[in-house]
């Protein structure tokens, strides 16, 4: 199982820096389209778009690190009234049922990806399918984070509770 932990260590690792980096440059694109606009400058097209595309990054980056440490869904209060065996249970088909989920949408992103290439962003002219490639990224670490928590719990390495992030 060692491999398991360096694994998800990577995963978090770049997942964090991913979501930070996308933060960032959402903040840059924003003060750049606030500080035209307050000060009556030419406001570039290009940052209406880059945002909304900012975000679609930042949002499947951030999939895997949400689903851990249990701020993408999480019903405490069901569990919380179960026995811990019940709630164990829940907790491992909710992951497994996500794992299901993020692989079932791999295939289909592919192909949305794909499409993409035929397409080009009205402002900044790139190809779409580099934005579309969001939603791949979505899917497929959604899939690697529940898969690797179910895992985890059948080995008896992880419980499925929500993890608070210095502790992954």
């Amino acid at each position: 199982m060692h491999s398991l932990a360096l694994l998800t260590r990577l995963l978090t690792a770049v997942s964090r820096v991913a979501v930070g980096l996308s933060f960032f440059l959402l903040i840059v694109v924003v003060t750049i389209q606030i500080v035209t606009r307050t000060f009556d400058l030419y406001s570039p097209v290009w940052t209406e778009e880059a945002s909304r595309y900012l975000l679609l990054y930042m949002t499947a980056f951030g999939v895997g690190l949400s689903l851990v440490t249990g701020e993408l869904v999480n019903v405490d209060l069901l569990q919380e009234a179960v026995s811990e065996r019940i709630a164990w249970w829940m907790r491992l088909l909710s992951a497994a049922l996500t794992a299901v989920i993020g692989a079932a949408m791999i295939f289909p992103a592919w192909k949305f990806t794909q499409i993409g290439a035929f397409q080009r962003a009205p402002s900044l002219r790139w190809s779409m399918d580099y934005i579309h490639a969001s939603v791949l990224f979505l899917s497929i670490l959604l899939f690697v984070f529940a898969l690797v928590r179910v895992i985890g719990m059948l080995a008896g390495t992880d419980d499925g509770r929500p993890q608070r992030p210095e502790e992954i």
